[in-house]
């Protein structure tokens, strides 16, 4: 049953009302979350301000995780005071809409400060993506899957996110404060709880890459968090890859391949008429590793499309020629509505990874998390209906 309120929706299975259109936009503010201690200093420096009082600000923002200017009590009154005068808040991005899937993963929309909403996950007890990565990462630890843009680009004809279009980029502050909101809700203690970070929601994250690596060292330098804790999946943006190869302080790398040649990939991702697989491998090759690291190639199976043996070899040829330490995720396509194609068979999924192994590639199956909330791999939308119609996907139990 639906029940209005004014101009609010609340829907079974929702943790919190929410506007069926995106969240009214506020006034313009200057949120401090998101900038370094160098930033900080800067905007301090023009209220006469002390520089450790930066530290102090970066303190109550990136391991405090404060909310408002008024709970920073190491700074003084009439300087918190100075700074709200002038416009500046936390701008910490907030949860506003809950979902839970019956598997315990959780879907959120989170606001930015136009007023618009990014989707983020929570997977206790991940996925399993970050299995045999040189990690160390397993299936006890809780994953966050983070957004880089509203909607893509890419158009990836598989993913849902690709029926959005483009809609803008997130900034620094909107990346990592997904992060930072979903640690909050659950009390995440960084350093005793263990956590990963995987950026493979919304978005390209390379073609919003300086943002995207602004998150990357606030979540590293003052939140704390593990860069090998990191993981970051690129459809194949070649000089987003060589910059990121020149990177001092990075995630993982992982590339979504989804097929094994360029006829096949280019029906399905049409980036690959700009990067073809060869130029794509090529760039992969330039990535540094750290010891025990492995690069990460995520095959989505498409029912029909690319799941056959004959595609399982020729990965395992073109992989061989990677001549790198790797290791391949299998993904079964996630269903949408009004989406083009079938989820295979598990017999056809196991017979992938089999012969995958037969080629010496180390195969995984990502074990699918949150498809009844559209929180799966590829789903995210903004989708505001409360649970999707699994009848019409069965899910095999052994996947």
């Amino acid at each position: 049953m639906l029940t209005i309120r004014i101009g609010v929706a609340v829907m079974p299975g929702r943790e919190n009302p929410i506007s069926i259109l995106d969240v009214p936009a506020t006034r313009q503010t200057q949120p401090l979350f998101g900038l370094n201690n160098q930033q900080l200093i800067k905007i301090l420096q023009q209220f006469k301000a002390s520089a450790y009082r930066a530290r102090q600000l970066s303190q109550a923002l990136y391991r405090e995780w404060s909310e408002d200017l008024d709970a920073v009590t190491t700074l003084p009154k009439d300087l918190r005071e100075r700074l709200a005068q002038a416009g500046y808040c936390i701008g910490l991005p907030s949860i506003v809409e809950t979902f839970r899937s019956v598997d315990g993963t959780e879907r959120y929309l989170i606001s930015t400060n136009d007023g618009q909403t990014v989707e983020t996950v929570w997977m206790p007890e991940g996925d399993g993506g970050e299995r045999g990565d040189g990690s160390g990462a397993g299936y006890h630890d809780s994953t966050i899957c983070v957004s880089s843009q509203i909607g893509c680009a890419v158009n990836c004809q598989f993913c849902l996110t690709a029926k959005l279009g483009i809609i803008r980029n997130l900034t620094a502050g909107e990346i990592a404060g997904q992060v930072v909101a979903v640690l909050k809700r659950h009390n995440v203690q960084i350093g005793r709880d263990r956590i990963n970070l995987v950026f493979m929601g919304m978005g390209e994250p390379f073609l919003n890459y300086d943002a995207f690596m602004d998150a990357v060292r606030l979540l590293v330098h003052e939140v704390g968090i593990a860069e090998s804790r990191m993981t970051v999946s690129t459809s194949g943006i070649v000089p987003g890859i060589l910059r990121f190869a020149e990177e001092p302080v990075r995630p993982k790398l992982a590339i979504s391949l989804n097929a094994s040649n360029d006829k096949v990939r280019e029906s399905i991702m049409p980036i690959t008429r700009k990067w073809d697989i060869q130029h794509l491998v090529d760039a992969v090759r330039k990535v540094p590793l750290r010891p025990k690291e492995k690069l990460t190639f995520e095959y989505v199976l498409l029912g029909g499309v690319n799941d056959q043996l004959l595609h399982a070899d020729e990965v395992g040829r073109l992989l061989r020629r990677v001549d790198r330490p790797l290791k391949v995720n299998l993904i079964v396509w996630n269903p949408g509505p009004q989406m083009p194609y079938d989820m295979p068979p598990p017999e056809r999924v196991a017979g992938f990874q089999a012969r995958l192994r037969q080629h010496g590639i180390p195969a995984f199956i990502r074990r699918p998390r949150g498809r009844d909330i559209y929180a799966a791999c590829g789903q995210l939308k903004r989708t505001v209906a409360a649970k999707t119609n699994l009848s019409a996907f069965p899910l095999p139990e052994s996947l």
